[in-house]
């Protein structure tokens, strides 16, 4: 069974891999991912907060007395927030390339240009094989209209992949109003590869002491749906590596997204609830599914169902739609 595929421009011999996760942030962690057959390491963002707090607090100790900055400070995360500074993130790189065999794909999450750039570079010159930008950005200005939100990204994009050699991956999220249009101009503008989405994580309220509370919630499968329907949307338009995060927990979630045209499927939840072994337990099972089916190879079943043979994917979307709420209306009629 040829399990090969070719994310990014790597050849690897199968398409799992972990997710964005802290389980990079350990050595030993990151030797298990491999021993388990992960064909890539992801390693969890840089953040642009990471770099601003940096530049902020260097100018304020450099330029200014002391507590000049204060304001500008407090409405970035504490240093201690992240597990990794900027100038550790890098090392990191290298330790990882060091320690593993498998390649070594680096993320940055941002929405502005700035220091971006200079650590795209960096990141490059610290060993990675990949990176991963991920576009996260809530639109809450109201004098920024969507047209300008996305030239403000695609420009980004643009920038960093006219500073780097190595391939670049983009990571979105689903609430772009024209999300095909968007990434095909990500793809016009460079962009090596489109990755499944960003998991938003919402806040609840403390309605006795007037706070937000932070919550983090695993994924579970029933995430995959959305991220299904735009890989079948997308892998029948782009010529981009696409992968899948999010909802990924057995075998078949990742033969469905794979069907739907996934080169690579990354998983987090599901390693950090059972461990980095059950990532061989997930490309096994996965094996078994396509000898089953009678399935050649990766290759062979990869985009089997998206949409390039719909005239009209719009049609046919809107054409679910109305059948399925139908169909409900119509089975509730009998009860």
């Amino acid at each position: 069974m040829d399990l090969s595929t070719t994310y990014l421009g790597l050849s690897l011999p199968h398409p799992f891999m972990p997710g964005a996760s802290p389980m990079v942030d350990d050595l030993d962690t990151v030797r298990r991912l491999e021993d388990a057959g992960a064909a890539a390491i992801v390693m969890h963002s840089l953040f642009e907060e990471q770099l601003e707090h940096e530049q902020v607090a260097t100018s304020s100790f450099l330029d200014t007395p002391a507590d000049s900055f204060a304001e500008a400070l407090d409405y970035l995360p504490e240093p201690e927030d992240f597990a990794l500074g900027p100038e550790e993130y890098l090392q990191q790189i290298s330790r990882i390339r060091e320690a593993v065999d498998v390649p070594v794909i680096a993320s940055l999450n941002g929405s502005h240009q700035g220091l971006l750039l200079d650590y795209a570079e960096r990141i490059e010159q610290a060993g990675a094989h990949a990176l991963e930008l991920n576009l996260y950005v809530v639109a809450t200005n109201p004098a920024e209209d969507a047209a300008s939100l996305e030239d403000r990204l695609v420009s980004m994009v643009r920038d960093v992949k006219s500073n780097v050699r190595i391939p670049v991956a983009v990571k979105l999220s689903p609430y772009f109003t024209a999300l095909a249009s968007f990434s095909r101009r990500l793809a016009e503008e460079g962009a090596d590869g489109l990755v499944l989405f960003n998991r938003f994580y919402q806040a609840d309220i403390d309605v006795e002491e007037l706070e937000a509370i932070r919550t983090l919630r695993f994924s579970d499968s029933h995430e995959l749906l959305l991220r299904l329907r735009w890989l079948a949307i997308l892998s029948s338009q782009l010529d981009v590596s696409l992968a899948v995060t999010g909802g990924v927990h057995t075998a078949l979630d990742a033969v469905k997204a794979v069907m739907c045209g996934a080169s690579a499927v990354q998983t987090v939840a599901a390693l950090l609830s059972r461990g980095p072994e059950y990532l061989s337990v997930l490309r096994q099972d996965f094996e078994n599914w396509l000898v089953e089916h009678e399935y050649e190879s990766v290759e062979q079943m990869r985009g089997s169902m998206n949409l390039e043979r719909c005239p009209d994917p719009a049609a046919y979307e809107r054409a679910n739609y109305v059948q399925i709420l139908q169909s409900w209306q119509g089975s509730s009629k009998t009860l």
